[in-house]
């Protein structure tokens, strides 16, 4: 989802420089339009279900983060993945879950905020019956925001 992410708010950067606009050189605002970067579905290696992502922000100078906004349809989730940098998700909307490995399934609802610190093992998405939405920011280092792993399985995601 990240890599994929990436890329999509690389786009957007891309965009911003064909019009003569690259971030390091604005001298004010930029706003970027609702609709303005495409949507992308999350990669089926590192998502089980339908999953959504649309970029909000690219990584900035001053800013070593990105953000997304990513919708999981109902039993959708990420496969197991740590983030270099960490990474906080704020619930929108639905009822989600998250795991840190080892630890007991969490449920999340709209205004929850989880922060997911360096190098901690987890995964998140929707519960069976209901779609959740989260935006996530997520920190980068040398150019890297997550290390994916092997994904959930059906146990595992209903093991709450």
């Amino acid at each position: 989802m990240f890599r994929r992410m990436m890329g999509c708010l690389t786009c957007a950067v891309m965009a911003h420089s064909a019009a003569g606009q690259t971030p390091a050189s604005l001298s004010g605002q930029l706003i970027t339009r609702a609709g303005a970067t495409p949507s992308a579905s999350g990669p089926t290696d590192q998502f089980t279900g339908r999953v959504r992502v649309d970029p909000v922000f690219p990584v900035r100078d001053g800013i070593n983060a990105s953000g997304g906004l990513v919708t999981f349809e109902p039993g959708a989730r990420s496969a197991w993945h740590t983030h270099p940098a960490g990474q906080h998700l704020i619930v929108v909307s639905g009822i989600g879950l998250t795991q840190e490995s080892g630890k007991p399934i969490q449920e999340l609802r709209a205004g929850d905020v989880v922060w997911c610190p360096p190098g901690i093992k987890h995964w998140h998405g929707a519960v069976p019956a209901n779609a959740m939405i989260h935006i996530a920011i997520t920190g980068t280092v040398d150019g890297s925001n997550v290390r994916w792993m092997e994904k959930v399985s059906d146990e595992q995601y209903l093991a709450r």
